[in-house]
């Protein structure tokens, strides 16, 4: 029995497996042939690894940045890492973490079934890191593992029914469609960057329009852009972090090719992808229209932060180096004021503050863009602080959780068991359940009416 369970864990806990099943259901309930459901299926499973491969190399080429980073300027403390969280948790939680996904994607389903919001929450691979975050926040609270299972999923479920729908009306503007929603743990930050660009922002004047002399015109390849940007970037950091501190880190490596290399690594990443994000696109889309026509009428899939990325390239990167900034000027005051440092978390920064640099592109332009990841770096600065106090002695780590959505769940949650217990934790998801179904019922009621004025 334990190893069926852990067997259908496994599939939960594969973003990759999860999503080509999720298009081979959707082609079965279209009663497509059996050879569009095996290639649809395959090609869904293996963009999803490209993705993720990518994503990999990313996040391999922006560890050192960040290494040679603290030792150029001589700071230490928190460093904002999920994985590096989770993993840490999952020694003493990884049960109760398991479960609570499974209960949440169940819940998803249910709830974006019967309710107004219709999104399906299809990245499982942050779902666990917000699984493990809430089976700590329970424990501290003074849970024992079945309520905390039922308490966590049922929270998890709904967040993950309700956080895409927060950005929806962002990610309709930056896709040109309604086919399409982001399940990721950095929507709230999205969402406040969003509105920041929208009020200081022109969205006449995008980052993707910027103009190039004719004698520099190979900068309009992203790849070349992304790569010349990158290296620049890592030479200066390497410089001030020492030739010997950095071909220690790199090997033996000389300082200056090894950020030749990373850079360059680092460019190949995003080339890598954005591949898998076109092949997961032109796959997953149409085969989901099963399950929204089926299982879940009008249902959206909600899929990882990257898939922003192709609509926008130039500001991905613009988004980025603004979040960093906003990190490093958070970083600043947290010296002066003497409390926990958090130093930016370079990958962080780049997933979450590229996102925010497309949104805030699309309804606010350049400045948008800019001035919308800055506050967006601001913002997830200060999450690991506000988590600090309801982690128990996890919380006083030299990792915690970095994006927006943690600091918005965990205080929720964890701030409750803070000050009542079990039984304000009860309360406030109750409470969390009413609100939702309020929401759900006013917003069908004002679709409904719509659809008569039309008619």
């Amino acid at each position: 029995m334990n190893e069926i369970l852990n067997f259908f864990l496994s599939i939960a806990r594969t973003p990759s497996i999860l999503v080509g099943l999720v298009a081979v259901l959707g082609l079965l309930l279209q009663k497509k042939d059996s050879t569009e459901v095996i290639s649809g299926g395959l090609k869904t499973f293996v963009g999803f690894l490209v993705l993720t491969g990518g994503s990999g190399v990313i996040t391999d080429a922006l560890t050192p940045f960040g290494k040679m980073f603290m030792q150029a300027f001589h700071v230490q403390g928190v460093v904002p890492n999920n994985e590096a969280f989770t993993a840490t948790a999952l020694t003493k939680y990884g049960s109760a973490t398991a479960m609570i996904l499974l209960i949440a994607m169940i819940v998803n389903v249910i709830l974006a079934r019967i309710s107004h919001f219709k999104y399906i929450y299809l990245s499982g691979h942050v779902m666990i890191n917000m699984s493990c975050m809430l089976a700590v926040l329970l424990a501290v609270a003074g849970f024992t593992e079945i309520p905390s299972i039922i308490v966590g999923g049922t929270f998890l479920g709904l967040f993950d029914t309700i956080m895409p729908a927060l950005i929806q009306p962002f990610v309709k503007k930056v896709t040109k469609s309604d086919e399409i929603a982001i399940a990721h743990t950095g929507d709230f930050g999205y969402l406040i960057a969003g509105l920041v660009a929208k009020v200081v922002g022109d969205p006449s004047k995008s980052t993707e329009d910027l103009h190039v002399s004719k004698k520099v015109s190979f900068l309009r390849d992203n790849t070349i852009a992304v790569t010349i940007t990158m290296a620049v970037a890592y030479l200066i950091i390497a410089l001030f972090a020492g030739p010997v501190y950095v071909e220690k880190l790199s090997g033996g490596i000389n300082y200056i090719i090894y950020a030749l290399i990373e850079s360059g690594s680092f460019s190949a990443g995003v080339y890598i992808m954005l591949a898998g994000v076109r092949m997961i696109l032109n796959e997953l889309i149409p085969a989901f229209k099963g399950i929204s026509t089926k299982l879940v009428p009008n249902a959206k899939a909600g899929l990882d932060i990257p898939i922003l990325f192709t609509f926008a390239p130039n500001a991905v990167i613009i988004g980025f180096f603004s979040s960093f900034v906003g990190g490093l000027v958070a970083t600043l005051l947290m010296v002066l004021c003497h409390t926990t440092i958090v130093i930016p978390g370079v990958v962080a920064h780049f997933m979450c503050g590229g996102a925010a640099g497309v949104i805030g592109n699309t309804v606010g332009g350049r400045r948008g863009c800019i001035i919308g990841s800055f506050i967006h770096g601001l913002l997830i600065s200060f999450v690991p602080i506000i988590l600090i106090p309801v982690l128990g002695h996890l919380g006083l780590g030299t990792a915690s959780y970095a994006d927006a959505d943690f600091g918005i769940v965990g205080s929720y949650v964890g701030y409750s068991g803070l000050l009542g217990g079990r039984s304000l934790i009860i309360a406030a998801l109750v409470a969390a359940l009413v609100i939702f179904f309020i929401v759900s019922i006013i917003l069908d009621k004002k679709q409904k009416n719509a659809v008569k004025s039309a008619k």
